[in-house]
């Protein structure tokens, strides 16, 4: 009888051990937003080296994380971003590639924020106006703003749609 409640109170200590190891082990693992935040932070001064090491990293992370949309959410932003800094960059083609790619996983995607999705390709033509304005402008000008506003109209809030359509209309003042 005694050795039967030994064990049994032997099995609990070992479930509870055991609970707790995976808890602990669960708590080392960063987290989505963690890395993500991490891996944007890292860019600094908006150096060509740092956006593109920042892609590796979250393209790292978005294979840990298939089912984010964050992830390919910020792939897609930060491509976008070293593209429109860099238009005549060798790498700037696979990285607008890329976040062509990466918005069309989005649209894929059931609980994909569409505002998000619009706002993304709304600066994908931006960058390719940026890119050759004299060829590029005209072909994507409504693209450019047909996106944002769609964006707008679905997320009135959306602070990056704003933000990168006041950009776009005060460089096309400046350009007429």
């Amino acid at each position: 009888m005694t050795s039967q409640i030994f064990k049994c109170y032997a099995l609990a200590i070992a479930a509870i051990f055991v609970m707790a190891a995976s808890c602990n082990i669960l708590a080392q693992e960063p987290s989505l937003d963690s890395l993500i935040a991490e891996s944007v932070s890292a860019i600094q001064q908006d150096s060509p080296e740092s956006y593109a090491n920042c892609i590796a990293k979250l393209k790292r992370i978005d294979a840990m994380f298939p089912d984010s949309l964050q992830a390919k959410y910020q792939i897609g932003l930060q491509c976008l971003n070293y593209s429109v800094m860099n238009p005549h960059a060798a790498q700037a083609e696979s990285f607008l590639k890329e976040a062509q790619q990466q918005i069309g996983r989005m649209e894929k995607m059931q609980n994909a924020d569409m505002s998000d999705v619009c706002t993304l390709r709304g600066y994908l033509y931006m960058v390719r106006i940026v890119q050759d304005p004299a060829t590029n402008g005209q072909r994507y000008y409504l693209n450019v703003i047909e996106n944002y506003e769609k964006a707008l109209k679905l997320k009135p809030d959306n602070s990056l749609t704003k933000f990168l359509y006041e950009k776009f209309q005060e460089g096309m003042k400046k350009a007429y």
